[in-house]
């Protein structure tokens, strides 16, 4: 594709762009619902490659198969995960989590921050591909956060785990397609930009619980927790890159028991009058009956799924024989009448269906139902409250969210495989000076992560691209790689497909926009932050 000869002119560069104008405005302005608007944005790329981009028929078939392909890989995180929560939720684990969190600390915004920043990017690093979002939006909303901004922090506040989390797979992606003379130095200047999404998600979090009251009584823990988080990050790319973000993250969920005995901490927050993201509490919910398990049983799941998973992929043994078993299918070579190329492939994107994230979710189920099942706690939940039926209520919620993310990654690949994402990177990259390039880097990989909803895809899109630039321009490649690092990790923040997962798993579905609506102008600021930065870096190299 680097041959490729696409137009980059005015018209075809706002032609290349108008899907994903039309999915947020569609979101955004216009409140759609993600099934209805996603479907539009998709016919959108599909018209503007037959008719601007010479697209014949058959590379938009194949471009549609192999975006089928890649959704499926997500809704093995989906249907998983939330049979999961369906599992969990129906023998009260939740309500034994939150009453037995509240003794814990005291301080829900203690917990809020453990639980939407420290927790879900321990879990990025190990499991990724929706595994966080799954896990933690539930325990988010049983300990009284309101739906919408459940999704919002469970989205945005481990953004900054995205491109070394799931064992460093989108830096090993990154590496394999960008042109870099330094690996170490690209790592480790990725690990300093991403410093930003850091600290501002833990510090969204607090804002979204109480605005500056919260602010001003979370200050110090955002910058210790942050800190831990993404120096410690930064520090372990220089040895290894690919544990970085499971190391750090390691460390900081062990830092939260010594800081929750800090008075500060442990003690309820006093002086905060309004709490956006909290749900307000109603006369039912002050007579509170006894769990039907203990704390300790409650967390099972969360027990479960890193030991499943970290044994799947780090004992050296297990996983070689676990991945041999690798599903693909195979696509014909197609290209465009501007030169746009894909080789035929006889496994394209396979899937490692036994060390899948969505194969850890399920023996995380499987292990969670025997354990409740045999000590009866889904016939004393019943006793106390109207059962619903797991199948029944995995349907209702997996079936919506599964249109929109079908219909996001058949965008992507037609953006991709017509060319579309080429212009719009090339369009930018031509009209920018270097100085001007270094700073909107990471929004190319921002814009990736949007269509793609994952921070290795946008880096198989991009990296190569923004590596090719940077040495035209002559500016540092491993600086500008680093951008299009931080870029498709914040990015994640408003990746359509990401906040879908979110809100089926909170039962909300429909208002995916007015969770866009919460991250959008959080993931701006970030943009403009990083930009500045990589500038700064380009100078300096």
């Amino acid at each position: 594709m680097a041959q490729a000869q696409v137009p980059v002119d005015v018209l075809h560069w706002l032609l290349a762009i108008l899907p994903v104008v039309v999915l947020l405005v569609l979101l955004v302005p216009l409140r759609w619902r993600a099934p209805e608007a996603a479907p539009m944005a998709m016919f959108t790329a599909g018209l503007v490659a037959l008719l601007a981009f010479k697209t014949p028929w058959h590379t938009l078939t194949v471009a549609l198969g192999k975006g089928v392909w890649d959704a499926i890989f997500i809704l093995y995180v989906i249907w998983p995960a939330l049979l999961l929560y369906q599992v969990t939720k129906q023998a009260g684990a939740y309500d034994a989590l939150r009453k037995g969190i509240s003794r814990f600390s005291r301080n829900e915004l203690f917990i809020i921050l453990a639980l939407s920043w420290v927790f879900s990017s321990f879990l990025q690093g190990i499991a990724g591909f929706g595994a966080p979002v799954a896990v933690v939006v539930p325990l988010l909303i049983a300990v009284g956060v309101r739906p919408v901004y459940a999704v919002a922090m469970g989205v945005l506040a481990h953004a900054w785990a995205r491109f070394f989390g799931t064992l460093g797979v989108g830096w090993l992606a990154t590496i394999r397609v960008a042109d870099l003379d330094h690996v170490t130095r690209a790592a480790f200047q990725s690990g300093l930009l991403i410093l930003i999404p850091t600290y501002l998600g833990g510090f969204l979090v607090v804002w979204f619980y109480g605005r500056w009251p919260a602010v001003r009584h979370a200050w110090p823990l955002v910058l210790i927790l942050g800190t831990i988080l993404g120096v410690g990050q930064m520090l372990a790319t220089l040895f290894s890159p690919e544990l970085s973000t499971f190391l750090a993250a390691a460390v900081a969920l062990l830092a939260l028991y010594p800081l929750s005995r800090w008075r500060r901490y442990g003690e309820p927050i006093t002086g905060i009058d309004v709490r956006p993201a909290m749900a307000e509490r109603s006369a039912t919910d002050v007579v509170e009956t006894r769990p039907v398990m203990s704390l300790g049983m409650s967390c099972l799941p969360y027990v479960v799924l890193p030991a499943v998973t970290l044994s799947a992929l780090l004992i050296g043994p297990l996983n070689d024989q676990l991945s041999r078993l690798r599903l693909g299918l195979a696509f014909p070579a197609v290209d465009t009448g501007y030169g746009v190329s894909n080789a035929a492939t006889d496994k394209y994107s396979p899937i490692t269906l036994l060390t899948h994230p969505g194969t850890m979710l399920l023996i995380t189920t499987v292990v969670v139902w025997a354990v409740y099942r045999s000590r009866g706690y889904y016939r004393a939940w019943a006793d106390l409250h109207e059962p619903e039926r797991i199948s029944s209520a995995l349907l209702i919620d997996a079936v919506p969210a599964s249109v929109p993310v079908i219909a996001f990654l058949v965008s992507s690949r037609i953006l991709d495989h017509s060319g579309q994402t080429l212009t719009i990177a090339r369009g930018i990259a031509d009209v920018s000076p270097p100085t001007v390039y270094a700073g909107i880097a990471s929004v190319i990989g921002a814009l990736g992560a949007f269509m793609t909803s994952s921070s290795t895809a946008s880096n198989v899109l991009f990296a190569g691209v923004q590596s090719d630039v940077a040495h035209l321009h002559g500016i540092s490649a491993e600086s500008i790689i680093a951008s299009q690092a931080a870029g498709s990790a914040y990015g994640n923040a408003i990746a359509p497909a990401n906040i879908v997962l979110g809100t089926s798993i909170a039962g909300i579905k429909g208002q995916e926009g007015a969770v866009l609506r919460l991250t959008i102008g959080w993931t701006v600021v970030v943009a403009v932050l990083t930009g500045v930065a990589t500038i700064l870096l380009v100078r300096l190299a």
